[in-house]
């Protein structure tokens, strides 16, 4: 098929009625010719309502289809575009948006041609629909397949690719085999976690509050339209009785003090973090928060390791794998919000028995050397000890600490080995940008936190010990069991070195089936916010349209 070269391609036909049925066919080919042509010239633009996404791939879907259309035959829709009608129309239930995939358009045109008899002669009609469904079978794939997250270092997939063979490729399996469903679904991610929130989707769905509430952006840089999208929330959901004048504080702070009372949150009449976070956890957000959950798990590779570490940081907790089974589960402790754990992917290579810790200069400025220039005996008290640039042992007392900041301070702080150490008993080490690390940690109470970041970045191990014999449980005759706890009851320091690797993720995933449900946790570091207003915020569920 070609398509003709112009600089100012004419817009389509809205219409064009045939007089003969059997010129159907023909003339919604050359409608569908009319429709590629003027639609790449606008950058995948029908109209005002209409855009195609998938242009390149569009086009050369029809470019080798030798003047065939896809979706009907003469009136009538063919088993596979109601198969993708259907599956676009409950498209939620894989985390996707069914307005993504001219949703809107194709309901219209199908009620259209149930109750109209003369637009079951219109070229026009049904080339717009062919050219959509061949767009939205284009997105759907690569949106099941890759997701629609942006990608970094970290998550860019190096085993994956979607190009216009293998869109074309699929297509054609449709139309071959004539199944539509199995052929989406063998693009989705093979992983437990994902395949769990996708079996409990279906009942979160059909549970949700789908009314849409107005979204209160936090945090703000006009606090107007902030104190606006306050009030509007509130009235909304019901707890201001007025949104057609502007609430005076006492009026807006009893409307916060009543959302604090039915949320058990604390009364204080403040719209503070937790207030405006409560206020956004509305069905649909949720639904999103789950559908980039969803997205995060086509950033992996399409298989893991047979043996790996899963540090999952919104849950605070890691996971030991090892032949698809869970072989060790640890409570962890990871950075707080100023100071995050970062998102990689490594390999542990040694761990370190009884380590001493070296103070981070960014630590020494930020939090230490206040706490000094005040009074030295902090140094003692946190079992710190100056050494300079040839590791040799300074007397704190004898350096002017007044004197020293960021540019000048030729010292490190290092604290001594043992028990009070802030790393504990031992530190695993895995090669990163970050000089971040796993480690024990001397203040092992906090894990009974239910909020557990705490940390400057590195993640504490609560379960160091289980984890410090499997790494070397294949390596006995270098390292006997017996040999590492004679180290440890003797607090000698040794570095241990293992001949097989661990592969480390470290990750960021909200959303976890548990207990038949979908449990979402808290969004620590709002990576959720963030990709929320990046990629979901505009996107829509079927009822809030």
């Amino acid at each position: 098929m070609l398509f003709a070269c112009r600089q100012k391609p004419e817009a389509p036909k809205p219409v064009e009625i045939v007089k003969k049925p059997e010129d159907l066919n023909k003339k919604t080919f050359e409608n569908i010719a009319s429709i590629l042509d003027f639609a790449s010239a606008n950058g995948g633009k029908l109209n005002d309502s209409v855009i195609f996404t998938s242009m390149p791939l569009v086009k050369a879907w029809y470019a080798q289809k030798d003047s065939l259309i896809t979706w009907s035959n003469q009136k009538a829709w063919l088993q596979m575009a109601d198969s993708l009608f259907d599956f676009i129309k409950h498209s939620e239930t894989y985390g996707l948006f069914p307005t993504d995939y001219h949703y809107v358009q194709l309901n219209a045109i199908f009620e259209k041609l149930k109750k109209d008899s003369v637009s079951m002669l219109d070229a026009a009609l049904w080339a717009r629909a062919d050219v959509s469904f061949t767009d939205a079978f284009m997105q759907i794939a690569r949106d099941i397949k890759l997701g629609r997250l942006q990608r970094d270092s970290i998550t860019l997939r190096k085993d994956t690719l979607f190009n216009d063979s293998i869109g074309i490729a699929l297509l054609q399996k449709v139309q071959q085999e004539k199944i539509l469903t199995p052929v989406l679904q063998q693009l989705e991610p093979n992983y437990e976690g994902y395949r769990e929130i996708r079996s409990f989707l279906p009942y979160f769905l059909d549970s949700m509050d789908r009314k849409a509430y107005t979204y209160i952006n936090y945090p703000f840089e006009d606090s107007l339209e902030y104190i606006s999208q306050l009030q509007t929330r509130l009235f909304e959901g019901g707890y201001i009785s007025f949104n057609d004048r502007a609430a005076d504080t006492a009026e807006l702070r009893a409307a916060v003090r009543s959302f604090q009372e039915s949320k058990d949150l604390k009364v204080d009449g403040k719209a503070g973090p937790a207030v405006v976070a409560a206020l956004n956890n509305t069905g649909i957000e949720q639904f999103r928060r789950i559908a980039i959950n969803l997205d995060r798990y086509k950033q992996l590779p399409d298989s893991m390791p047979v043996k790996y570490l899963w540090v999952n940081l919104p849950a605070y907790k890691f996971e030991l794998w090892d032949n698809d089974t869970l072989r060790l589960e640890s409570k962890v402790i990871i950075g707080n919000p100023k100071t995050r754990t970062p998102v990689l992917t490594s390999e542990l290579t040694n761990y370190v028995i009884f380590p001493q810790w070296t103070v981070p200069y960014s630590i020494v400025f930020k939090e230490m050397l206040p706490q000094i220039q005040r009074k030295v005996e902090y140094l003692d008290k946190q079992n710190l000890m100056v050494v300079d640039r040839n590791d040799s042992i300074i007397d704190p007392h004898s350096v002017n600490w007044f004197k020293l900041n960021k540019n000048n301070f030729p010292y490190q702080l290092k604290q001594r080995e043992g028990d009070d150490n802030s790393l504990g008993v031992i530190k695993f080490n895995f090669r990163n940008k970050y000089s971040v690390y796993l480690h024990d940690t001397n203040a092992r109470g906090l894990f009974s936190r239910k909020v557990r970041a705490l940390s400057h970045g590195c993640v504490r191990v609560q379960e160091w010990k289980k984890l410090s014999n499997y790494l070397v449980q294949n390596d006995s005759i270098r390292y006997k069991p017996d040999t590492l706890a004679a180290w440890m009851k003797r607090k000698e320091k040794h570095m241990v070195n293992f001949s097989k690797r661990l592969p480390i993720y470290i990750r960021y995933f909200t959303a976890a089936a548990k207990d038949g449900n979908i449990v979402l946790y808290d969004d620590i570091y709002a990576e959720d916010k963030i990709a929320r207003d990046m990629y979901m915020g505009n996107r829509k569920v079927i009822s809030a349209l």
